[in-house]
Parts: C-alpha cells; sequence; structure tokens
C-alpha cells in the first residue's frame, strides 16, 4: 500500500485534477449551495445513517465473518472521496456541492467512523478495541481538495477566457485518470483478486450498488433537481477507501479488515462508469426532446 504510485503520483494527480475542477467554480457557486438545505441534509443522512444500516443488514443477510464484516462496517463510515467529485466534473453533476460536502463529511467521519467501528467490534468480536482516526490522513483530504481547488478557482477569477479553455480537456484529463485508477486497482491486485472476490465480493457489490442507487434516488425522489442528485449519488457512492484501508492496515493493523475496501475500489469505478453513463444518456435525451419540443412550439407560433 506504501508503493510511490499511492505516495506521490496518484496524489499529485488528483491535485492537478482538483485544480481542472476550481477552473469550472466561481464564489457564485458555494453561495447557491447555501439556498439548498435539503440537498447537504439528505446527502449527509443517507452517507452516516442509511449506509451504516444498510452495511450492517448486509453482514447479518450474507453472515460474514467477523473481521470481514467489521471491514464492511469501516468501509460504510468513511467519508466519500475526492474521486467523487471528479465523476460529478465528467458526468456533470453540481461540482461545488460535491466539495461542500466532502469537506463537511469529512470533519464528521472524525467523530463517527471511531463510534460505528467500534460498535462493530463491540457486536461482531465481543470483545472492546478503541481505535482513534487518523488526523493526518483528514488533512490530507483537505489538502486534496481545497488547496487545488482554490488554486483553480484563483486562475478563473485571473483569467476566465484561459479557464474556459482549458475546461474540457481538464474533463477528458480526468476521463482517463479514473480509468487509469481502475485498471491500476485490478492490475496491482491480480493475485489475490479471485480470493477476495470469493469471500467478500458479492457483499461490496450490494453494498456499492445500493449505496449508489440509494445516492441518487433519495434526493431526487424528493424533488432535487437532477444535477444536484448526481453530485449526491457519487458522493454517496464513491468512498475515501485510503481513509478505511489506513485505518484497517494502520490502527487496526489487519489485513483481512481492509479486504473490502480494496475489493470495492474496483467495484466503485465499474459501478460509477455505468452509472454516469446511463444518466448522462438520459440527460443527453431529455435535452433533445426539450430542443425538439421549443422548436414545435417556435414553429407554431410562428405560424
Amino acid at each position: 500500500m506504501d508503493s510511490g504510485f499511492f505516495t506521490f503520483f496518484l496524489p499529485l494527480t488528483l491535485a492537478v485534477m482538483m485544480m481542472g475542477l476550481g477552473l469550472q467554480l466561481t464564489p457564485k457557486d458555494f453561495i447557491r449551495v447555501n439556498q439548498f438545505p435539503k440537498v447537504i441534509f439528505l446527502t449527509l443522512f443517507s452517507q452516516l445513517v442509511i449506509l451504516p444500516v444498510l452495511a450492517f443488514s448486509i453482514c447479518l443477510f450474507l453472515e460474514l465473518p467477523p473481521l470481514l464484516a467489521i471491514g464492511l462496517m469501516l468501509l460504510a463510515a468513511s467519508p466519500g472521496g475526492p474521486t467523487a467529485n471528479l465523476f460529478s466534473y465528467v458526468y456533470k453533476g453540481d461540482v461545488a456541492l460535491n466539495i461542500t460536502l466532502t469537506a463537511m463529511n469529512s470533519v464528521m467521519a472524525t467523530f463517527t467512523l471511531p463510534f460505528i467501528v467500534n460498535l462493530s467490534f463491540l457486536y461482531f468480536m465481543t470483545d472492546q478495541q478503541q481505535i482513534g482516526m487518523p488526523i493526518e490522513k483528514m488533512a490530507q483530504v483537505f489538502l486534496l481538495i481545497i488547496v487545488p481547488v482554490c488554486v483553480g478557482m484563483a486562475v478563473r477569477n485571473a483569467m476566465p477566457q484561459i479557464a474556459l479553455q482549458l475546461g474540457k480537456p481538464m474533463r477528458l484529463m480526468s476521463i482517463y485518470f479514473i480509468f487509469a485508477l481502475f485498471f491500476y486497482a485490478l492490475f496491482r491486485e491480480r493475485a489475490n483478486v479471485f480470493d477476495y472476490f470469493s469471500a467478500i465480493g458479492i457483499a461490496t457489490a450490494l453494498f456499492c450498488f445500493l449505496s449508489l442507487l440509494i445516492g441518487y434516488l433519495v434526493p431526487y425522489l424528493a424533488g432535487v433537481p437532477d444535477q444536484q442528485a448526481r453530485s449526491c449519488c457519487f458522493e454517496i457512492g464513491i468512498h475515501n477507501t485510503a481513509v478505511s484501508l489506513t485505518v484497517a492496515l494502520s490502527v487496526l493493523q489487519s489485513t483481512e479488515i481492509a479486504i473490502p475496501s480494496a475489493i470495492y475500489t474496483i467495484f466503485m469505478y465499474m459501478f460509477s462508469f455505468i452509472l454516469g453513463s446511463m444518466l448522462a444518456r438520459q440527460s443527453a435525451k431529455l435535452a433533445l426532446q426539450n430542443k425538439q419540443e421549443q422548436s414545435l412550439n417556435h414553429n407554431k407560433n410562428t405560424i
């Protein structure tokens, strides 16, 4: 887990991608987010309450071994990752909302993650093991998000034309980067991938699929606009597995607890690609229908 890719290249590349997000943002975007407290409440409630309940139900239903069950609960308690912002960026969600939610959830996870994991130990292991949250990991989340985004916003403010011209190339680079992440994760775990999948594959796939589905349907059915519902979907379905892996391997010192997070990394990229593509096609179809209706109405008015 301590390869050069994860310790240097991945954070650096994520920072560059976050700067690309900042190029698309202005301070007005964040002011607008404050006008939609319902969206923030629904997303945080889904991530902090519904997902742990969902993970716990899956553990009981599939009768997972204790350490794997704790690993799934740890995954459910981890905050949304910076990659959620990238998916929202690529598939035209509300990026400002994603950034706000990631920052808020990262702070709240400092308290909720140890609480949920401690309860999991009490239930599944019958003996209590207290843990604390690695503060430096949470600080890294903020640095990867806030600083590059602020740089991008500063460039947008100082040189708006250049920022707009860089928008499309940065979006394409983001798509290539996400693909690279997915195939790298698959390649890196190739030796153990079949053993891992047989042990926890069904549980993590089910949890990933339902997380993304809940993330989109809960706000959408509550009347939240489609763009913000997409942001909630990726924010809830894409976890910061770097945090859960760090807690499992460094704090709890258990490779078995880390397995669900490792497998989830593969599923969350694959399912997010599929869902993002479906939502993009749906939006394109709706946009075409609206354009045809407007054209038809215009022709009627002209006649």
